[in-house]
């Protein structure tokens, strides 16, 4: 499990540079992240460095913010890769409300990011499955 920032954004220039700027000047380092928006608003989702200071930073930086629970999953970076992983998901009745990926140092694996309805059974499916997930400190020190 992993904690991931939410952080609701006006549709508005500089708004994106200004949730950057506060958390580079903290010393933040942003791992991964992804954008939902509509033409008034958006959703940026963020695994950061250090989530704990990341909230109350941009809170206090008058962010409206939310903390989410996540799973970093480690997929082969090959065709059919993903659709492996998800078949065994849904396999089990794991329900993916969304993911995003990245590319990491990670002995060429891809990483995606999975925001499931129920966490904890995520993680017990992926043991069993031989799933390959990361804990939040090495998804953090990336």
């Amino acid at each position: 499990m992993a904690k991931q920032i939410s952080v609701f954004l006006e549709n508005k220039a500089g708004r994106l540079s200004n949730v950057t700027r506060v958390l580079g000047d903290a010393g933040i380092n942003i791992r991964a992240l992804s954008i939902a928006d509509t033409s008034d608003f958006g959703i940026l989702r963020i695994i950061v460095s250090d989530p704990v200071k990341a909230y109350k930073i941009l809170k206090e930086a008058g962010f409206t913010v939310s903390e989410t629970q996540v799973i970093a999953v480690r997929v082969p970076d090959s065709p059919g890769g993903l659709a492996d992983i998800l078949e065994q998901m849904a396999e089990e009745n794991l329900n993916i409300e969304y993911l995003y990926a990245f590319l990491g140092s990670t002995e060429q694996d891809a990483l995606v990011i999975f925001k499931v309805e129920d966490v904890e059974k995520a993680e017990m499916v992926f043991k069993k499955k031989e799933i390959k997930f990361i804990d939040e400190n090495q998804l953090y020190s990336m």
